[in-house]
């Protein structure tokens, strides 16, 4: 019975937002066809997908730009907020010490010091990387830490008494712990490792053949070629829905059968 709750739960996650999105695009479609609405105000779902068609070749060439540099930042976020956790973690000190240049970083818009970013790096990719890597690095180290500090004092307690190094300590207590944590950060960041890709190429603004889909949005609304901006965000919406989904499941694969996060 309880398998027949889950399975049923299970295609529920999946059918109730397909069917509401689709009721989304009925009543877009009904709206734009009843009024008559100007493609260059707001163009209806059947011209986008025919504009996302008609443009594909281009809009995939900038997607595969956008989403390499999104990964790219993404890797690096987790490299560095990892590595920078770890460190924090091992003295108060050290924590109280770094910890506000973390904030820092978070609180800094982007579009505040991409121009230097860019500026100081000649090359392109590397620029719009690290502008990305530093709007998703802040929840990749504020749950690490988190979750490496979030271990029972009774469990700190006995690998104390079996003396336990301080490296068995973080890879057989404080890691484990961590992971829940780690994964929660990881999906926040996904989106805003895409985020901070759009973002800094909205401010490098370079065009050619190399450029992702905010270029391609920027030469739209010169153009006033509004379905053509509607397709490149609908293809930066379902790139960010496809790095959510992609980090839930790699955390339901880790932590399934072991947290009860992920019980039933």
């Amino acid at each position: 019975m309880s398998r027949l709750s889950a399975d049923r739960s299970a295609r529920l996650r999946w059918f109730a937002p397909l069917m509401v999105g689709l009721l989304v695009l009925a009543l877009w479609q009904g709206i734009c066809t009843a009024f008559k609405v100007p493609e260059y105000l707001v163009p209806s779902p059947v011209r986008i997908a025919q504009t996302l068609g008609k443009e594909a070749p281009v809009l995939m060439a900038a997607w595969w730009v956008t989403l390499k540099i999104t990964l790219m930042a993404l890797l690096a976020a987790v490299g560095v907020g990892v590595t920078i956790a770890f460190l924090l973690v091992q003295s108060r000190l050290i924590e109280v010490s770094l910890l506000p240049y973390a904030v820092l970083l978070q609180v800094t818009p982007v579009v505040a010091i991409a121009p230097l970013i860019i500026i100081w790096v000649k090359a392109p990719l590397p620029a719009l990387v690290i502008c990305a890597t530093l709007v998703a690095l802040f929840p990749i180290i504020s749950n690490t830490l988190l979750g490496l500090r979030s271990v029972h004092p009774g469990l700190l307690r006995l690998f104390a008494l079996s003396h336990a190094s301080r490296w068995q300590t973080l890879v057989r207590l404080r890691v484990p712990s961590a992971l829940p944590y780690f994964f929660g950060g990881l999906r926040v960041s996904s989106g805003l490792a895409l985020i901070g890709a759009v973002v800094a190429e909205f401010v490098a603004g370079t065009g050619g053949s190399g450029t992702g889909l905010a270029f391609q949005i920027l030469q739209a609304g010169f153009q006033l070629n509004i379905p053509l901006m509607f397709a490149a965000l609908l293809l930066i919406a379902l790139t960010g829905v496809l790095l959510y989904s992609a980090m839930s499941l790699l955390m339901r694969l880790a932590l399934r059968g072991w947290h009860e996060s992920q019980a039933g």
